[in-house]
């Protein structure tokens, strides 16, 4: 059976003769409104041919209409020109409601994320973060619908506004769920991270355990996906035509109740189980074990955070709200004329509840880092409290002046200019070697000709203080008092030589006598006047003590 709308058979007001017609006190022909199909609906004052729609009460009414279908000084039927109701007056609370929520979750986002520690690969730092991030995305989508749905009671015909309206709802919807999965998942991440924080082999990742950890987000976001794929794409033009119950009989319910609202709402439930499966899971590897069943349902809840005890039946009142209004359309948001009680309730306070109850357990829990470095430190009190060793309170150093002058970046400098910095070694090496060049030399002023041996004295070594008064004294070559640089160059290297191998004494010859030439190849052996030892170096054998014992290659 067809429904028939009584408005179409509704003839214009009589107006002065038959191509006449008065609207509002303002005279049309209506040859040209029958020319061009206009149709006059007085339920709503409008003037519509299917394309185009004008309002016609006062003041909106046009003041003449020309032979080509053009209305004078007309209003478009799509705007926003009626008061607000009930639904926007409403809406507005929540959405400063909202509002307030979404400061205090970037606080919390603030300080759950810092790091206080350095990041470890296991445990990356947006895992701490996700919730927050949803939770921001649920205070966005909730103000974007909420202020939306105010033109929703201000457009005299339904359009955009209700469609922008119930997506967004249903955006929130989504990133409700994922905000309380979020918060269950990071849970048991920072139960583990508590767990192995002792000893970091005591859980493998690659077990039973670290995959089924894996791969459970994976299938929660697969049944989340497919309830916004279900529900998003789709002709939402379908929702708009409630302009009349007919047409909202004919068209808009049966677009809102559909078979895949219905199977959206499945999809959701399977992502609740999901999280009490997640949840279960956390509890059982990573609380004590009870025994027996009763045990083991009270220690569940005993375990499970006060948070969740009220996260987890908001979640489930969500998926059972959306479930009722792809059944039920008189309580759907869908609906222009819905029930505004049950929308309200059962569509936009879970999802309020939720960051109310996720803020002030975010303000009541401290950050990760510091609960861990706390936990840290009475692990270490309590080890040293087994071994007896007692440490000294932190004023202890500062009043016995242990504690070193300047910051520590006075300290690394100071450290730089007691090694030299830039060529730190070389040029210390270099000055060092010309300070002992110099006081060799003033040594060899004040030696005895007589004596053959050099006198054993202490010099300033880099290594005197670190061999103490058993170690010999370093070799010092015989200074050179001319004026040649290259040769004075030479005679630092060897100083230098000395100070980089203080064990080695080398015998080799001064660059003077390398430069001798042929002249001292052929000089005939010297002996002393005396029965002292020869000083020739052409023969390996003294002529006075007993052969030379070759030990080493570098006696050669």
């Amino acid at each position: 059976m067809v429904l028939i709308d009584l408005r179409d058979i509704l003839s214009f007001p009589q107006g002065d003769n038959k191509t006449d017609t008065v609207i509002n006190n303002i005279h049309f022909n209506l040859t040209t409104l029958d020319h061009w199909n206009y149709t006059y609906y007085p339920t709503n004052n409008t003037l519509s041919n299917g394309s185009w729609c004008f309002l016609v009460d006062s003041p909106y009414t046009p003041v003449g209409l020309l032979p080509n279908g053009t209305f004078l000084n007309s209003t478009w039927c799509y705007l926003a020109t009626q008061p607000i109701g009930n639904r926007a007056r409403a809406g507005i609370g929540f959405a400063v409601a909202f509002a307030l929520s979404l400061v205090f979750v970037l606080v919390n986002l603030k300080k759950h994320g810092e790091l206080h520690l350095p990041a470890e690969k296991r445990f990356y730092p947006i895992g701490r973060r996700w919730q927050w991030y949803w939770s921001i995305f649920v205070c966005a989508a909730a103000l974007i619908g909420l202020f939306t749905g105010i033109d929703v009671d201000r457009y005299r015909v339904v359009e955009l506004p209700i469609v922008l309206n119930v997506f967004f709802w249903y955006l929130m919807q989504m990133g409700s769920m994922a905000l309380v999965w979020e918060g269950v998942r990071h849970w048991g991440s920072w139960m583990e991270r508590q767990f192995i924080d002792p000893n970091p082999f005591v859980l493998q990742q690659n077990d039973k355990r670290g995959m089924f950890e894996f791969w459970l987000p994976l299938f929660f976001y697969l049944w989340l996906w497919l309830n916004f794929f279900l529900i998003v794409p789709r002709n939402w033009g379908a929702i708009e035509l409630q302009r009349s119950p007919d047409q909202t009989v004919q068209n808009a319910l049966p677009a809102a109740t559909d078979g895949r609202f219905k199977a959206a709402t499945f999809c959701l439930f399977v992502c609740w189980c999901t999280i009490m499966v997640s949840l279960w899971h956390s509890i059982r590897h990573y609380e004590p074990r009870n025994r027996g069943l009763f045990n083991r349902v009270i220690g569940f809840l005993g375990y499970m955070p006060f948070r969740f005890t009220l996260m987890v039946p908001l979640s489930l009142a969500i998926v059972a709200y959306q479930g009722l209004c792809a059944w039920d359309f008189g309580l759907s948001p869908l609906n222009v004329k819905t029930n505004l009680l049950a929308m309200y309730l059962g569509g936009y306070a879970p999802s309020l509840l939720l960051i109310i109850v996720q803020v002030i357990a975010g303000f009541m829990r401290p950050n990760e880092d510091r609960e861990l470095i706390r936990q840290r430190r009475e692990r270490g009190a309590a080890i040293d409290q087994e071994l007896g060793f007692v440490r000294k309170p932190a004023w202890w150093r500062r009043v016995n002046g242990d504690i070193p002058t300047g910051s520590m970046r006075d300290r690394i400098m100071r450290n730089v200019r007691e090694v030299g910095g830039g060529r730190a070694t070389a040029r210390e090496i270099e000055r060092l070697a010309e300070r002992r060049a110099a006081e060799a030399e003033a040594e060899a002023n004040n030696r005895s000709n007589n004596i053959e041996m050099n006198e054993i004295r202490r010099t300033n070594s880099l290594r005197s203080g670190a061999a103490g008064s058993a170690a010999p004294p370093p070799y010092t070559p015989t200074p050179y008092g001319g004026k040649s640089d290259q040769r004075r160059s030479e005679r630092t290297m060897q100083m230098a030589a000395s100070l980089l191998f203080p064990g080695a004494n080398p015998e080799a010859s001064t660059p003077a006598e390398r430069g001798r030439g042929l002249d001292a190849a052929n000089e005939s052996t010297r002996r002393p006047g005396t029965s002292e030892r020869s000083s020739s170096t052409a023969s390996g054998v003294s002529t006075s003590g007993p052969p030379q014992q070759i030990k080493s290659m570098l006696d050669v």
